[in-house]
């Protein structure tokens, strides 16, 4: 049986359609229907590992957990990870193809396609359901040329779609009436229902503009979703601007971690676990702000590492860095926040950087070196270090991923011997292995390693805290036991919302399926 389809697209990027997604494949599987999610072409450098090894959107994962499978490359053929203004590396069906800029994409649409019709036909094998987002809005009339995401992928698979706004914004009637207006006749006909998405307040007081809308446009409202503030769905781009100054504006804590906020920062839900630390005040420093003396300092994972590098150079960060680990501030480094803390950066083959040798911030004594291939699997290790941030976690059992291009080793000739390898990996992508990962100073205080979702395990997180508490004297609160944060709690939150708020027999029937009683 061919799947049902339903598509969510937007009235602009960061409307919420990420996050609806997730919350009607999770209504799906609620009422019995295997589902799965699809995009075609994310652009994002927030990414995750599927278990096969390959690289998608952070949010196609998300949305896969909601519906209760693991995520494959299908779900997101074409990812593009910027690197610049107006160049983006390739990842096709998991894997990197290279950098390019604008105009390289028209060239290559052919090829984009042909993995975008073969991977959605391929879902809809697979399952009942597939629900489909879109990106940024389908009216971007100066791409529409060459567009593969909106409604060419709408028109392929003959999805209804959803049209989302974001009222919190304004302009949300402009937004909704606007896009119909832009969009061709037999594309207009793809539009089954409007959402208004993030809204706050009596809905009463909306009724004559929803009355408006069906009107002018002949396309019923399908619903009205409010603005939520206990719901903890991992965000899909960036954290959002209200929520990183919430968290710099919190007074109520005992640890105040500084995480260095790179413009192009990569994979920053690795810190949410750290988010929900009642104890903990976790803060993206960015530019012009003051990094002050934090309990510590993470530096997270970057797309551009040399270039980023650079950045914090000219902030005045490195050199703050440098005093604040000389007076024994405890430093993480993540990824590229690991490579920049060695002595040095080598590329020879020129693959990020103009220069074939970059100095690191000489926290670590190890040297990258930049290679043409791509390590990107999910791993299985322990933690070896015995000393510092993880002297209580010594032989705990971790789980992480990695998405990395270039290896770490030693100096040669290194200023002081090298702590012992903080981790060591024992399964990678479901191979056995041994491999060590990462690096610490003698004191355990400055650590680098290449795993995503370190802080994820409660043992490593529990021990890092402990020990800064220890450092400044301070006693945490219990820990509520050794239970991991779950997403199901919160995804059924999120569903309760969506199908409260939502027409759910008007869904239902744009997909010619019977709403659940």
């Amino acid at each position: 049986m061919t799947a049902r389809v339903l598509m969510v697209q937007g009235t602009a990027s960061h409307v919420g359609k990420s996050v609806l997604v997730a919350a009607l494949c999770r209504i799906l599987r609620q009422d019995g229907y295997r589902v799965a999610p699809f995009k075609a072409q994310n652009m994002s450098n927030n990414s995750y590992v599927t278990p096969e090894g390959g690289e998608i959107g952070r949010a196609q994962a998300v949305q896969a957990e909601a519906a209760g499978i693991e995520p494959s490359v299908e779900m997101n053929p074409v990812l593009l990870k910027p690197e610049a203004d107006s160049r983006s590396q390739i990842v096709l069906l998991g894997r990197p193809q290279g950098s390019a800029g604008g105009s390289y994409f028209a060239q290559v649409k052919p090829r984009l396609w042909q993995a975008i019709s073969t991977s959605l036909d391929s879902l809809r094998d697979q399952y009942d359901v597939v629900v489909i987002e879109g990106a940024g809005s389908p009216a971007e009339i100066n791409l529409k040329q060459h567009e593969i995401v909106n409604m060419r992928v709408a028109r392929y698979c003959g999805a209804p779609v959803l049209l989302v706004g974001d009222i919190d914004r304004g302009g949300i009637f402009a937004s909704l009436v606007g896009t119909m207006e832009l969009l061709d006749p037999e594309e207009r006909d793809c539009v089954k229902g409007f959402v208004v998405n993030k809204f706050r307040g009596n809905v009463d007081l909306l009724k004559p503009g929803l009355a408006f809308l069906e009107e002018r446009t002949g396309v019923p409202v399908a619903g009205v979703v409010p603005y939520y503030y206990d719901i903890d769905i991992p965000e899909e781009d960036a954290v959002p601007l209200d929520e990183r100054r919430r968290m710099k504006e919190r007074t109520d804590y005992l640890l105040d971690i500084a995480v260095i906020g790179f413009p192009h920062i990569s994979n920053f839900d690795d810190f949410d676990p750290l988010v929900r630390e009642p104890s903990v005040r976790l803060r993206y420093v960015e530019a012009h702000d003051e990094l002050g003396r934090p309990d510590m300092v993470v530096l997270p994972g970057t797309k551009t590492t040399v270039r980023d590098l650079e950045w914090m150079r000219e902030q005045g960060f490195a050199h703050r860095l440098r005093q604040l680990a000389d007076d024994g501030v405890a430093v993480v480094g993540i990824c590229g926040g690991y490579q920049m803390l060695g002595d040095l950066i080598l590329d020879p083959q020129g693959i990020e950087a103009a220069e074939p040798r970059t100095r690191g911030l000489e926290l670590l004594p190890v040297t990258t070196v930049f290679e043409g291939t791509k390590e990107t699997s999910r791993v299985t290790g322990e933690v070896t270090g015995s000393a510092g941030l993880l002297g209580r976690a010594t032989g705990t059992i971790l789980k992480g991923y990695e998405i990395h291009m270039g290896r770490t080793f030693p100096s040669p000739g290194g200023r002081e011997p090298i702590g012992r390898a903080p981790f060591l990996l024992k399964e990678r992508s479901g191979l056995p292995v041994e491999h060590l990962d990462g690096a610490a100073d003698s004191a355990g205080m400055v650590l680098g390693t290449y795993l995503h979702g370190l802080f994820y395990n409660r043992g490593v997180r529990d021990s890092v805290l402990g020990a800064l508490a220890e450092r400044k004297g301070v006693s945490l609160p219990e820990s509520g036991g050794d239970a991991p944060h779950s997403n199901d709690t919160e995804y059924d939150k999120l569903a309760a919302l969506v199908r409260s708020s939502l027409r759910m027999d008007l869904v239902y029937g744009m997909m010619g399926l019977q709403a659940a009683p």
